[in-house]
């Protein structure tokens, strides 16, 4: 089967996404510069969650990209990560409307552990339809940092019981790390294609 239509489809629901979420940024009735500060706290979770969402979507690109072919088990996987991608506006406003507070951090964390769970799917459904010896898979290796990063979601989960700003500090540090586009595929595709 061909990527064409996955690729526009996932784009579409990911510019969605995004669209949904600035509309939570809601203009405040005063005129002065203070009477923006109350809105601090959504306009914060907006931009982590603005990272995220173009973190997944850098690295959606380049993986479509380097695959060469799909079936419908990478379909549903997927429409899986998409719907998982889906909640992020939800859990953004909740979390920045109750002021960083206990159980919407949890809840955020809770959606970005599914996030990546249903990347690493989607990831290991294209590499099987590739070949273990793939592009994709060699690119891919042992992904240690998508491993690293739902261990440390799940680390901020349970922190947040104690402080949940410590666990939104680690959703930060998490983001960071992977604000610098995955170059894996890229390199790897660059080599072979010289």
């Amino acid at each position: 089967m061909k990527k064409g239509r996955l690729e526009a489809f996932s784009d579409g629901v990911i510019a969605i996404i995004i669209t949904i979420m600035v509309l939570e940024l809601h203009v405040p009735h005063g005129h002065q510069i203070g009477d923006l500060v109350p809105l601090l706290p959504v306009f914060f979770s907006y931009v982590l969650s603005f990272v995220y969402v173009g973190i997944y979507w850098n690295n959606h690109h380049h993986m479509i990209y380097a695959a060469k072919t799909i079936n419908g088990s990478v379909l549903w996987a997927n429409l899986h990560l998409l719907f998982w991608l889906s909640l992020i506006p939800f859990a953004t406003a909740w979390m920045g409307e109750n002021h960083f507070t206990q159980w919407p951090v949890i809840l955020y964390g809770g959606v970005l552990i599914m996030c990546g769970v249903s990347y690493v799917i989607l990831c290991r459904l294209l590499i099987r339809e590739a070949g273990k010896d793939s592009e994709l898979a060699i690119a891919l290796g042992k992904d240690w940092k998508g491993k690293l990063s739902t261990i440390v979601y799940a680390v901020a989960i349970v922190l947040a019981f104690i402080n949940s700003w410590i666990a939104f500090g680690l959703y930060v540090l998490v983001a960071m790390m992977w604000f610098i586009p995955d170059k894996r595929i890229e390199r790897k595709i660059s080599v072979q294609g010289e």
